[in-house]
Parts: C-alpha cells; sequence; structure tokens
C-alpha cells in the first residue's frame, strides 16, 4: 500500500534512545559517553552525523531521568526535545513518541536510531527516508545475512553451545537502525504490542510485525555496527578515522 502522489511530505523527526547502561561494556560509564575520538564521546558522533545527513530534522533524545554524564553541548541541535527513559529499551521509544505527539503531527516520519551505532553512513539514512515514504508500513535499514548460521541446543549452559543444525540463510537479513515509521503507528503498535507480548518487541519492526505490518527492508552498509561490547569500540574508533583520514586526502589538493 503506497501513499499518494499529491499526500504531503511529512516532517522528519530522530527519535534517539539514550537511556541505557551498557553494562555488557564493561566501563565506568554508559557506553555512550565512552570517548570515540579526541573529544568526542559515542553519542555525539553519532548525533553529529544524524545531522549532517538531514539537517533539517527535529530530534527527541531520551536520557535517563539521573543521567550525570550528559551535556547539553553533547547536542549540536539548538532545539530539541528531551524525553525520560523507561526501563527497557522500547519503554524509552515510547515515551519518546509520547513526547513527539505534544508537537509532531501523526503523519510526521520518525527515525529510530540506536545511540551506540555512530557508523551509520549519512547516504544510507536518506535511502531509508525516501523508502519509508512511499509506504504506511514503515522501513527499516538492514544487511542481508553472510555468514552461516547456526542454532544452537537448547541448554541451560552459558558457555560453548553445542551446534543443533544449520539455518538457512536464504532471505535473512539482519536488522539495523534507524528504523523509519510514521508517528501515530508507531506508538499504537508499540502500545499494543507493550500490552499482549513485550518480549517479542527486539526493535521497531518487530512491533509492526505483531499488528500485521510488513515494514520495508532497505540495503545499508555492513559497517553500521552496534558498539555493545570493547571491542566494539575499537573497530568504530578505527572505522571513523579510516573515514575521516580518507576525507581529509580528498579535499587536499593535487
Amino acid at each position: 500500500m503506497t501513499l499518494s502522489a499529491s499526500a504531503p511530505v511529512a516532517r522528519v523527526w530522530y527519535l534517539v534512545p539514550a537511556a541505557g547502561v551498557g553494562s555488557r561494556m564493561q566501563a565506568d560509564r554508559p557506553k555512550q559517553y565512552l570517548e570515540l575520538a579526541p573529544d568526542c564521546c559515542v553519542l555525539e558522533a553519532t548525533l553529529a552525523t544524524l545531522q549532517r545527513a538531514l539537517p533539517e530534522a527535529g530530534l527527541c533524545l531520551v536520557l535517563g531521568a539521573d543521567d550525570d554524564y550528559f551535556l547539553p553541548s553533547m547536542v549540536p541541535w539548538q532545539d530539541w526535545l528531551r524525553a525520560d527513559g523507561g526501563s527497557e529499551r522500547a519503554d524509552s521509544v515510547l515515551s519518546g513518541l509520547e513526547c513527539l505527539s505534544e508537537v509532531a503531527s501523526e503523519d510526521d516520519l520518525v527515525l529510530v536510531h540506536d545511540v551506540a551505532r555512530p557508523c551509520v553512513r549519512e547516504e544510507d539514512i536518506r535511502a531509508l527516508v525516501a523508502a519509508a515514504r512511499e509506504t504506511r508500513d514503515g522501513a527499516i535499514l538492514a544487511a542481508p545475512a553472510s555468514d552461516t548460521m547456526k542454532r544452537a541446543v537448547a541448554s541451560t549452559v552459558v558457555e560453548s553451545p553445542h551446534i543443533s543444525h544449520t539455518e538457512s540463510r536464504e532471505n535473512l537479513w539482519h536488522a539495523l537502525t534507524p528504523q523509519a515509521f510514521s508517528l501515530g503507528v508507531l506508538r499504537t503498535a508499540l502500545r499494543d504490542a507493550l500490552s499482549t507480548n513485550p518480549s517479542f518487541i527486539t526493535d521497531e519492526a518487530s512491533a509492526l510485525e505483531a499488528c500485521g505490518r510488513s515494514p520495508l527492508l532497505v540495503a545499508g552498509a555492513r559497517d553500521n555496527l552496534k558498539i555493545t561490547h570493547p571491542e566494539d569500540l575499537a573497530m568504530a574508533r578505527l572505522l571513523l578515522a579510516a573515514r575521516e583520514a580518507l576525507a581529509n586526502s580528498s579535499r587536499t589538493p593535487a
């Protein structure tokens, strides 16, 4: 189901949940405040990329109510919204949607992006917006699975589980972010999913799936990694440093 050619272009908003503590990083602070580059933490790098991709978009940043690390100077927007986070990521996203509902239209496009994905490419964000505007079911950045996928034997043993079988990777994709949906559709889907089967909600698209919708998969770069473990932070640092070096070399006259 597509929108008519005469439909007005909805305003675009970023919703960035950043209320998590990132316990798997084993750091002295939440991962969004770890240094990614000199004088730049993960949160700052992520927000800077988002604004460069869509400078006209608004921002709703979801933070912990007792966040002692956040500084307003980390946000490159002059005007932006702040919402308090919940106990789980889905609760934080819903809190952000409720905040946006006070100022935004039901048809406005909301891009939910993990704060721990600073390596997302600007061109991928713009491609996602273009795709999401063509459907009422929304769209997400994703990458086709390329690794061999193994299903482990169900067990209470955490380390070194045994293989049950190999899963086919045909039509299997890795879900990334941003994930883009109209404000009203996503808010309703999240409310319903959280009240009926909250364990099913692992991302925003899964809430849409639960109510019978089928979001588009928009192929994005595989280097849109999520910082979850210490080695991810090191990889993100190297990746962004390499991009900066490449950009600088292309600006240098021959």
